[in-house]
């Protein structure tokens, strides 16, 4: 670009080195300017006002009409006097989200709420998806009615934008939680455990045929950043694991998203109605244009920056390309800075155990399947944080288990040290972290310097209390804690938090609280500007009160003393039978006794001080704004320290769930493929039973170079699909860190689990039932290893009986032979059972036991009359193969009425006899339909 400085465009040229020698990058195309979009009308009456004669608006209003052709897609509250107004359609659509009143003034519709509740307003129109636009006046009355402009409408500008990912500054975050009146009722619009912003990009190789996606997502409320660049399938499947694993509450997408893309994202936001989806121009989404933007933020002269310039210049380019529009997007909220911090966090899989969306559903690990809670969850299970930070890296734990041994090592023995240990400074440590504000988010809204006073103060003494308490169980935790993790997180936190102790000593601790800012700093001696303010206020403050002896001289009043009324100061008040007031006196108010008035003098002096007093406040915010900046300096130290304190707070978490009964620390190894487990239980289901219903406990063994294969069949409702998720949670549990439900438990380093579970359509990307099932089959088969754990539950059932034993039988040989995972496979289909015969090293059959009543057989009218099976379930698991389903059991508990169960009862008697007459028959044997080539055609549709 024509405009560039020398040293951006040596910064420009720095990156395409960078980029070309990492990436081999193509040559990018011209930058082309996002195309311009249409002005949209401020409201339904606005377009034919907008072509009245500007004399038949009110200045008010032609300057709204301007603030909102500037910002079109946002609902505006305009700041008038001690109200916030919103205007034509944004009124309209306000008071229908607010419950408030509008109604016609002047030409457009209008609503209004008070200036002290507009954080309440704020947060809720942003939970129903809208981005706000908070437009505050630029001028105060004193300085204005001074100066040339005295007698022209305030001036007003947008000073904030919110939208769900962007609730960030001190009118939207008020340090005191909601608790009563009315305010309860916000209670649904508190901040979401993540608030990430998500920017995605895709570029599709025509060579190759592989679609690349890019992803940028960051938390601007607390700093989190994450960035990842993966190749992806027609289904997405990769794209949606991540989306479900950041769970964004917003998502930035070029207005050309593919149509497969746009419907995964649909039906995202349509299961989460959190989600709001935010269309950008497709031109800031191309490498080129993303390439100046990146350039010109990162390519400034400071040295911190240039070193962030040339991290990003070993980025992938569509990652490149996310982070161009997602500056410019966080630019329009004056959140940008967020992304300067250098510590980019890859979130690639190989960091831990891959865990696809398909397995996040069917496993329950985030939210359950029957509501979409917490509750019911592992992470419902494992949460018993006590800090927000902590919360939301206890997420972070169970959606990316581990897969470093000494990282999980080190979890176990600090779990276990805090168990075992009777020392009182864990239990010192663990009472810090109580009734602690979210302190993560206050110093990152500090570090964008939009925080008040209060949450300021309430932040910095938190972390000075904080420091202060550790630095004195430094000694303590020296001598008696020997687990490194604990220790090194210990240690390290009270020299990060020292700063915020000379912060606190600056402050007024009764002004900051009351949000007084003009007596905030307790030592001007730092602050020469406030200094100089101040002491021309105290110069007119002992001129005025100087002058009060001229006017007990006139008044004849020796003991004089000025009048405050109704805000108004320095008055002189006098009796209205008094005849010495003189002429040249302005008489401010009066009742029937008094009046009160002020000299000449006063008048002039008054003026004087009220403008005094607001250039003090206009000072005090710019020294405010300097404040925080210097203490953003030290946001990255903060940030690491709070994150030891969120790291403190889930291992305790994870202490907690040790001592639930008869859970032990599993054994992790690393170059042993297997899963040993005894009396294994499910650790949701165990907890919501309670102690009265206790869950029946289960073994597993699960050897790589042995048996590693286990077909379990049994009746409907006899426990099959949670002793297979039991098995999966275990092993997630035991890499995370975690102790296990179970009595003894060996677990080898697993690289992902990977699930086809139930039966179910996809709507939204036109699947039905059976083709959603072979296409989660088709690509657990390509992604598994041998070090995976795979599970499939009744694979097949969506397709006719034969074509399903088929599908099901040659798959599973496919695991067995080739993929050579660890492998759980539920089915009704009894041929498949045979695979134990032809792999009896690697297959063992097994079933869910159970007692069996008999049914009767009648023949009183000469007809036999079958009656239902009855079943009672035993939910353990047993070695051999069950026989038959028994679902007509099933179909009693569920209410089915007798004459159909009869019915159904003899129709099944009657199919069992025609089916064992077959199988006599060499004509019909299966394994025609289980042949070599069946197989191989099979394993190649799956493919």
């Amino acid at each position: 670009p024509s405009d560039f400085s020398p040293r951006e465009h040596f910064n420009l040229t720095l990156f395409y080195l960078f980029s070309l020698f990492n990436h081999n990058l193509f040559c990018c195309s011209a930058y082309q300017p996002g195309r311009k979009v249409s002005v949209l009308s401020l409201a339904s009456e606005s377009s034919a006002s907008s072509r009245r004669p500007k004399s038949t608006l009110t200045p008010l209003e032609q300057q709204v009409i301007q603030l909102k052709e500037q910002h079109k897609d946002a609902m505006l509250a305009v700041e008038c006097g001690y109200k916030f107004r919103f205007f034509g359609e944004d009124a309209e659509t306000a008071a229908k989200e607010l419950n408030i009143t509008c109604h016609l003034d002047h030409n457009f519709m209008t609503c209004s709420v008070p200036t002290h509740r507009l954080f309440v307003h704020v947060r809720r129109l942003v939970s129903q998806g809208h981005k706000v636009g908070v437009v505050k006046q630029t001028e105060t009355s004193a300085i204005k009615s001074s100066g040339s402009n005295r007698n022209t409408l305030f001036t007003r500008r947008l000073s904030a934008l919110y939208t769900k990912s962007t609730l960030v500054g001190e009118d939207v975050n008020p340090v005191a939680r909601l608790e009563d009146g009315d305010e309860a009722g916000c209670a649904d619009v508190s901040d979401p455990p993540e608030g990430f912003l998500l920017c995605i990009s895709e570029s599709w190789d025509k060579l190759k045929k592989q679609l690349t996606v890019g992803l940028v997502a960051v938390q601007p409320s607390t700093g989190d950043l994450l960035l990842d660049c993966f190749p992806d399938g027609p289904s997405h499947s990769e794209l949606e694991s991540r989306v479900l694993k950041i769970n964004p509450v917003e998502i930035l997408v070029p207005s050309d998203l593919s149509d497969q893309t746009h419907k995964l994202l649909l039906s995202i936001s349509n299961a989460d109605d959190r989600v709001r989806i935010e269309k950008r121009d497709s031109a800031q989404f191309e490498f080129s244009a993303a390439v100046v933007t990146v350039v010109r933020f990162f390519g400034h002269a400071q040295e911190e920056d240039s070193r962030s310039l040339s991290s990003v210049a070993s980025l992938e380019s569509p990652v490149v390309c996310c982070l161009g529009p997602l500056i410019q997007y966080l630019q329009e909220f004056n959140l940008e800075r967020v992304l300067r911090n250098e510590r980019y966090r890859l979130s690639c899989e190989s960091e831990g155990v891959t865990l696809n969306a398909t397995t996040l559903r069917n496993l329950e690990i985030l939210t359950n399947q029957t509501d979409g809670r917490v509750k019911g969850s592992l992470l419902w299970v494992l949460d018993h944080t006590r800090t927000a930070f902590g919360r939301r890296l206890m997420r972070k734990w169970v959606s990316r288990p581990l897969t470093d041994l000494h990282s999980i090592s080190q979890r176990q023995e600090a779990v276990q040290e805090i168990m075992e240990s009777d020392s009182l400074t864990l239990n010192s440590v663990r009472a810090l972290l109580s009734h602690l504000p979210d302190l993560e988010r206050g110093i990152c809204s500090i570090y964008h310097k939009k925080s008040s006073t209060q949450e300021f103060y309430l932040v910095s003494s938190c972390l000075s209390r904080l420091g202060l308490e550790l630095q004195s169980l430094l000694p303590a935790i020296r001598s008696q804690i020997s687990s490194p993790l604990l220790r090194s997180l210990l240690l390290d936190t009270p020299d990060l938090l020292a700063p915020a102790h000379g912060f606190l000593k600056v402050l007024n601790e009764k002004s900051a609280k009351s949000g007084n800012k003009t007596e905030l700093f307790s030592d001007l001696s730092g602050f020469p500007v406030l200094q100089e303010r101040t002491t021309q206020i105290q110069k007119v403050l002992r001129k005025i009160q100087d002058h009060r002896k001229d006017v007990g001289l006139v008044l004849k009043a020796p003991g004089f003393d000025y009048t405050t009324v109704s805000g108004q100061e320095f008055l002189i008040e006098v009796k209205n039978s008094s005849s010495v007031v003189p002429h040249d006196w302005v008489k401010i108010s009066s009742t029937k006794a008094v009046s009160r008035y002020r000299s000449p003098l006063l008048v002039d002096c008054y003026k004087k001080l009220q403008q005094l007093r607001e250039q003090l406040l206009l000072d005090c915010q710019r020294e405010w704004t300097n404040f925080l900046d210097q203490f953003g300096a030290h946001y990255h130290t903060m940030k690491r320290a709070i994150g030891h304190l969120a790291t403190m707070d889930c291992l305790f978490s994870l202490t907690e769930v040790a001592k639930q009964g008869d859970y032990c620390r599993p054994e992790v190894c690393e170059n042993k493929q297997q899963i040993m487990i005894t009396n294994g239980r499910h650790p949701a289901i165990d907890l919501l039973m309670g102690e009265h219903n206790q869950y029946v406990p289960n073994h597993t063994k699960l050897q790589g170079d042995g048996r590693r294969t286990m077909i379990i069949t049994g009746p409907n409702m006899g426990g099959k699909s949670s002793y297979i998720r039991q098995v999966a949670l275990i092993c997630i549990m035991a890499q995370i860190g975690s102790y296990v439900p179970a009595s003894e438990a060996r677990v080898g380093l697993l690289d992902a689990i990977y699930t086809r579970m139930g039966a179910s359509d996809n709507i939204y990307k036109g699947r039905s039932t059976f083709m959603e099932e072979l296409k989660e089959a088709s690509e657990i088969i390509r992604q598994a290893t041998e070090r995976s754990l795979v599970i499939l539950d009744e694979l097949g059932r969506g397709t006719s009986t034969h074509d399903g034993i088929a599908i099901a039988y040659a798959t599973l040989e496919y695991f067995i032979r080739d993929v050579k995972s660890l492998t759980l496979f539920v089915t009704h289909y009894p041929p498949l059972c045979e695979l134990e015969q032809l792999h009896p090293e690697h297959v063992t059959n097994y079933h869910m036991a159970f007692l069996l009543n008999e049914p009767d057989v009648s023949s009183d009218t000469g007809d036999e009359e079958v009656q239902p099976e009855f079943i009672t379930f035993l939910y353990q698991l047993t070695e051999g193969a069950a026989g038959r389903s028994y679902g007509l059991n099933v179909a009693r508990l569920a209410g089915i009425p007798e004459p159909i169960l009869h019915t159904s009862a003899h129709k099944a008697h009657e199919l069992e006899s025609m089916v064992n007459a077959r199988r006599n028959s060499a004509d019909t044997k299966l394994d025609v339909y289980l042949s070599f080539n069946t197989q191989m055609n099979m394993i190649s549709y799956l493919g």
